[in-house]
């Protein structure tokens, strides 16, 4: 995902018919392709996790009408699932296996490179296949042997709170259609591809799991907005798009850089601050740009302890 980041897309909750050219008026939203950070009205659990993206006109895929059809059926899958229910299978198509075995390659030389030890053990674990894209069921399966952690679908973005206070419960909320075929290395928004090279793959590992589970915790007790931010800021800066030092290089273990070998490039060019994560749940940043700035810690145990505290202690 080169550049990993969302522009503007419209989305409006799913009601019945998953036809993208006769909804009721959309909300506009800017996110980031990992940073679920949606200001919308959390009424209606259920319907949230339902939310569905309208494509817009500079999407990749937005004049393909087939790759729109497909997208829609796999959202369909996530707009019909109850948790607790066996997951259904998405019904990918041959050019989105070799579109899947394509992002591997690329990405893969990527990972031995610049990602961290921790991540690169986990990669071992899951045993990923290379010729397809892997189903979630299979992939919850593995992950939840290894730390707990169960994946369950989504049609396409989520509502802030729905997305983070899931991860409390052990459960990672994820996209399953694959991006436009034209953009092998872009997506504008989640796609499966990052949410298993990203997400799922940081899951195996149980620290970086317990972590995931203590923002969630920390995200139930925050009641203001101004402290969601703040905290929304330090998942950015370390789950997102954390840096440690490994034998003295830079190492990756956020999922917005290990998901994009083109963050992965650019994240040796950066400015690299202290891990001081009271100065990173202040710290602005642009999501539709490669990040300028990033917090780095000096090993991946001193990120995990120092992070660990912080979101024990947060109130």
């Amino acid at each position: 995902m080169a550049g990993s980041f969302l522009k503007f897309l419209r989305i409006e909750l799913l009601r019945g018919d998953l036809d993208m050219t006769n909804q009721k008026r959309p909300t506009l939203l800017s996110d980031h392709v990992d940073m679920r950070i949606l200001a919308t009205d959390p009424a209606d659990e259920a319907a949230v996790r339902n939310a569905i993206v309208q494509l817009d006109r500079d999407h990749p895929g937005f004049r393909d009408q087939e790759y729109r059809a497909r997208r829609n059926a796999i959202a369909r899958i996530a707009a019909d699932y109850k948790p607790g229910m066996p997951i259904p299978v998405a019904p990918y198509t041959p050019e989105e296996q070799l579109l899947w075995r394509s992002i591997r390659d690329s990405l893969e030389p990527s990972h031995q490179q610049h990602a961290c030890a921790e991540y690169l053990e986990c990669v071992k674990k899951l045993e990923l296949p290379r010729d397809r894209i892997p189903q979630l069921r299979e992939v919850s399966e593995k992950v939840h042997a290894v730390s707990g952690f169960r994946l369950e679908p989504i049609a396409g973005l989520v509502e802030p709170r729905v997305f983070l206070e899931c991860l409390a419960d052990g459960v990672f909320l994820c996209t399953q259609y694959i991006r436009h075929h034209s953009t092998p290395q872009y997506t504008p928004e989640p796609d499966v591809v990052h949410e298993i090279i990203g997400h799922a793959v940081t899951l195996a590992s149980n620290r970086l799991a317990e972590l995931n589970r203590l923002v969630g915790e920390a995200v139930k007790r925050t009641r203001s907005a101004d402290a969601l931010e703040r905290l929304s800021r330090v998942y950015w800066f370390t789950i997102e798009f954390g840096v440690v030092r490994e034998n003295g290089e830079i190492k990756a273990y956020g999922t917005g850089l290990l998901s994009s070998a083109g963050e992965l490039e650019e994240m040796h060019r950066v400015e690299l601050r202290r891990f001081d994560l009271e100065m990173a749940s202040r710290q602005n940043y642009d999501p539709t740009k490669y990040q300028p700035l990033l917090f780095c810690a000096e090993s991946f145990e001193a990120m995990y302890q120092t992070l660990r505290e912080f979101l024990i202690r947060w109130r």
